[in-house]
């Protein structure tokens, strides 16, 4: 498939192991339900966009009146299994009335109006995508975040974005209890949960009363509609707006599709809902195409359940972070039949070459990338990378003799470790707040597995730099997983004397960094 980079609503290319070929059958929205308006729009790309609109009622209900007249297959919009005999499944129209009870939810009893932000955190539950659909019928701008956050990382979450409102499980409720009182803009607390709790709002008590009859609001194109909180190389973590335009229209509008799914389709994304990949794969690009939602719960992820539930379970995509793939080529593939399976994708690092022909070799399926960056919607910064019609991404790739462009890897000092981003300065930080450290770099380093991980450089305090090495590691990196999330702790640790600088004292981590990877 022929890279595109485009700067229009949504920055992103895929690229291909193998031979070149379409993933997509000719840009063509096979059956999707769009007004002959969009169908324009759709076939002429460059031509003038709608003033308004709104995913749930231009696709989400769009699809419910299909499925009412009879013109889409049977198979459900919205399935979900939890390993333990758990289901659930949704038509397209019993998802409209359940995210419209929903959006009285948010509308009646959290007083959310259009433009208000709601933190959402949430593991791979119903109620996620409830909440979610909920937040673009109300035109409130949803921000996801992963179960792992500590919290730190919600109460920065929450004064830099100032919700007015948060949902989460009982079980991360403690955590926002003891950082609410920093946050006085916070003005409803929602829990996912069957118990009480004194202070929070029971959702799907509330769900189960609530109407469903609801209107849904008028939201232009550049509208709000999802945040997300992306980590950078210099500081805290980044929010990063996206409009209507970019996630709900950007799949009907564009005139290439990384998905080539049809309504009799069902598509799995396994990844956690925090992330954009989430967003993208397990609800605004299938629905827009009429398929079906496939969604584990995966409180543990591993290699018995993902290819159990292949076999047993119609998924005819999915789509996982490297790391699921380098994990499954390492099991006994002989004793698994994937009968409906298709199309594997993966996306948010590199995949090793030799993972796909593993995979190729022992499935007879190919593993397609998929490449997009989250930060296009930043006016200025967006601005500044513009050249022409091209974005300039500031990753590094290459083009070969056929004009395709291959990514080779990031160009800054972002590390990206099984899917996860992870900012150098959250690390560091972290480790700074530990006695024992008097400076530290945070760089990523390769991993078979993870494809690369991160690798502290620490220079010890004076008090400690005679103490065991081995016990302060594992010291250290309780410590980070404490202060912040568990997932962006050190795995690798090296105690240095001095750190490389650049003559004005900043650390060159490009040094560091260049050290592990070598000339890769």
């Amino acid at each position: 498939m022929k890279t595109l980079l485009r700067s229009q609503i949504l920055t992103s290319f895929w690229r291909r192991q193998g031979p070149p070929g379409a993933l997509h059958r000719h840009g063509r929205l096979l059956g999707a339900p769009i007004s002959a308006k969009y169908r324009v729009l759709q076939s002429h790309g460059e031509q003038q966009l709608p003033e308004h609109f709104n995913y749930a009622s231009d696709v989400l209900d769009k699809w419910s009146q299909v499925e009412k007249d009879g013109k889409r297959p049977p198979n459900p919009a919205f399935w979900w299994i939890n390993g333990r005999g758990g289901e659930v499944r949704w038509s397209f129209e019993e998802l409209g009335a359940l995210s419209r009870k929903a959006a009285n939810v948010l509308s009646d009893h959290c007083g959310l109006r259009k433009g208000d932000r709601l933190i959402i955190i949430l593991p791979r539950i119903p109620e996620w995508w409830l909440v979610t659909v909920a937040c673009m019928r109300t035109g409130v701008v949803a921000i996801p975040g992963t179960s792992q956050l500590t919290a730190k990382d919600i109460q920065y979450r929450l004064q830099a974005s100032r919700a007015r409102c948060i949902i989460t499980t009982d079980a991360l409720a403690p955590a926002v209890d003891s950082v609410a009182a920093e946050c006085p803009f916070l003005e409803t607390k929602l829990m996912v949960s069957e118990g009480k709790r004194d202070g929070w709002l029971n959702f799907s008590g509330l769900c189960k009363e609530a109407s469903a009859d609801h209107t849904c609001v008028k939201t232009k194109l550049q509208d709000p509609m999802v945040t997300f909180f992306t980590s950078g190389t210099t500081g805290a973590p980044k929010m990063v707006e996206h409009s209507q335009g970019s996630m709900g229209f950007r799949p009907i509008r564009h005139d290439r599709y990384w998905l080539d799914l049809t309504p009799s389709d069902t598509m799995w994304c396994t990844t956690d809902t925090g992330w954009v990949v989430a967003s993208i794969g397990s609800l605004f690009d299938p629905w827009a195409l009429g398929s079906c939602v496939f969604v584990h719960h995966l409180p543990q992820v591993d290699s018995t359940t993902l290819l159990n539930t292949l076999s047993r379970f119609p998924v005819t995509a999915i789509l996982g972070v490297p790391t699921l793939f380098r994990m499954l080529v390492q099991s006994d593939l002989t004793s698994y039949k994937f009968m409906s399976l298709k199309y594997c994708l993966s996306g948010g690092e590199p995949l090793n070459p030799e993972v796909m022909e593993q995979w190729k070799t022992k499935t007879g399926l190919d593993i397609y990338e998929m490449y997009g960056q989250t930060e296009t919607d930043n006016p200025e910064k967006t601005a500044a990378t513009e050249r022409g019609s091209f974005y300039i991404t500031g990753d590094r790739g290459r083009k070969d003799e056929d004009g395709y462009i291959w990514f080779v890897g990031r160009d800054d000092d972002i590390m990206n470790s099984a899917g996860y981003r992870i900012g150098p300065f959250e690390v560091e930080s972290a480790l700074l707040e530990h006695p024992a450290v008097a400076e530290a770099a945070a760089v990523s380093s390769p991993d078979p597995f993870r494809g690369e991980v991160v690798k502290a450089f620490i220079v010890l305090s004076l008090n400690y730099t005679s103490q065991d090495k081995e016990k302060l590691t594992r010291e250290l990196q309780e410590h980070v997983k404490k202060v912040t999330a568990p997932y962006k702790y050190p795995r690798k640790v090296e105690f240095v004397r001095e750190l490389p600088k650049t003559i004005t004292g900043k650390i060159r981590r490009n040094e560091l960094r260049k050290k592990e990877w070598g000339d890769v």
